[in-house]
């Protein structure tokens, strides 16, 4: 059993988050390009890893981890000689938690939301997720006792968090650019290693 990562790949997609999050951990991979033109993340092969058909999708040790934040998290506590996860005795594990899953199921879903334009439930309490507003609201309390989501303490929170607010930025979702705290957030995103050697900057 090889300690090396099989990384599903596609750089138009959230798979992106992951090759960060890949790089910061020092994780040994080997990229496998999944082409979404020839349909390869529809073939059986494929579909016998994750049957939703999407990526990003890893394999690691005989085991299959799909979901961004999933796979996110699970790199973190394997490879924690990078820090990137706070120890399970620290309590900053639950401000970690709180973050990551406030990501997935709270910011992705407003966001898309808010750029495809869908109309708001007749009761805003029906989504667990409020509204796009809100949930920028909370980001900017939050990275304004910075410079991260844990303070001075950088994280595999801020690779899937701040992976999401670059991606907002560049698709102009409301609210993020041109608020200091978020270019600021972002600027300092940027100017990492892991993120320029994926990113090509």
């Amino acid at each position: 059993m090889t300690d090396e990562i099989v990384f599903y790949h596609n750089p138009r997609s959230r798979a992106q988050m992951v090759h960060w999050m890949l790089e910061e951990a020092g994780a040994p991979y080997r990229i496998v390009p999944i082409d979404f033109e020839k349909g390869e993340h529809k073939t059986p092969s494929f579909l016998a890893l994750n049957p939703m058909g999407k990526l990003p999708t890893i394999v690691h040790r005989d085991t299959v981890v799909t979901e961004t934040a999933a796979i996110i998290a699970y790199l973190a506590d394997t490879f924690p000689k990078a820090g990137l996860a706070p120890a399970l005795s620290d309590p900053s594990r639950g401000t970690y938690y709180r973050w990551l899953f406030f990501g997935a199921g709270c910011f992705e879903p407003a966001l898309l939301d808010e750029m495809m334009k869908r109309p708001a439930p007749p009761q805003k309490t029906a989504v667990g997720w409020g509204s796009y507003g809100e949930v920028v609201a909370a980001f900017k309390t939050a990275l304004a006792k910075g410079p991260y989501l844990l303070g001075d303490k950088f994280s595999a929170a801020d690779v899937y968090v701040g992976s999401q607010i670059r991606w907002a930025m560049m698709f102009g979702a409301p609210g993020l650019k041109g608020e200091k705290v978020f270019d600021d957030y972002v600027a300092r995103l940027n100017a990492r290693p892991a993120l320029q050697r994926v990113s090509g900057q």
